[in-house]
């Protein structure tokens, strides 16, 4: 109860300035405005739907554990049906790649109620068939969660811009909480697993990737999930063999992680892909 209430506290100071002082959406089309941006893509998944992801490596993409999982039944996705299209931009993309391997937070339960644990462990690492090195693309470099009151901004596709992504280069984070990063940025359905950024030294580092939407004193919020210590722990799963698809589960060599579940008082809005 005292982190619900200090949540909300802190929700109803800071939430109505931080939102009037966010930029609009910029449509990334094509040309110098898009370029930079190459490394993030549409993730088709099995013909379904469609998440938002990026490269971090040459053959490694971020994205939302729940991009991994079908949302009617509850059960994994196989991964070899998603399809990464770094770039896509009104029909093409810059490189297209389907995945070998997926690991998904070990912590992670797909179960239908979106509560703060679940966005806090809600991340996935892709490892592609191939790795992408066409010389346009550069994979993004990953940094520490910024700090209440940062500028951030995200690139993302979504149910009205599936075709074209759309980048917010300024918002705020509103408050950390659990390991779960509030930010003021726009989101929507598709929106899921799309990069947040910072841009310190005028590049642009990845520091949390969006769960869900959701309502915190009447104003639309995104909720992203801590990046550095899970990230770890998937890069760990990889290496150690993990993220094949057998019989239809992923096989992984689960990492021991703790956290028990805290409530954050937002009201959580279930994302679709």
């Amino acid at each position: 109860m005292r982190n619900w209430l200090i949540f909300s506290l802190l929700a109803a100071i800071i939430t109505t300035g931080a939102v009037a002082q966010d930029e609009r959406l910029r449509r990334l089309d094509a040309g110098t405005d898009a370029n930079p941006w190459e490394a993030v893509g549409r993730l088709d998944i099995g013909g379904s739907g469609f998440c938002t992801g990026a490269l971090i490596s040459p053959d490694l993409v971020l994205t939302a554990a729940h991009c991994l999982f079908d949302k009617r039944t509850g059960e994994r996705i196989n991964h070899e049906d998603v399809e990464f299209l770094a770039g896509w931009r009104n029909g093409r993309a810059s490189a297209y790649r389907m995945v070998r391997r997926a690991v998904v937070h070990p912590d992670y339960v797909y179960d239908g109620n979106v509560s703060s644990d679940r966005v806090r462990n809600d991340i996935a690492l892709l490892e592609l068939i191939r790795p992408i090195q066409n010389g346009t693309i550069e994979p993004f470099e990953t940094a520490d969660r910024p700090g209440q009151g940062e500028r951030v901004g995200v690139v993302s596709y979504a149910r009205d811009r599936s075709e074209a992504p759309s980048l917010q280069e300024v918002c705020t984070v509103i408050a950390r909480q659990e390991g779960v990063l509030v930010t003021s940025c726009t989101v929507d359905f598709g929106s899921s697993g799309a990069p947040i950024f910072t841009f310190a030294d005028g590049k642009a580092h990845i520091v949390s990737v969006v769960s869900a939407k959701a309502e915190m004193n009447g104003e639309h919020v995104s909720l992203g999930t801590s990046l550095s210590e899970p990230l770890a722990f998937l890069r760990q799963e990889l290496d150690a063999g993990g993220g094949l698809f057998v019989s239809g589960q992923a096989v992984t060599a689960r990492i021991a992680v703790g956290g028990g579940r805290k409530e954050t008082g937002a009201k959580f809005i279930r994302p679709e892909e």
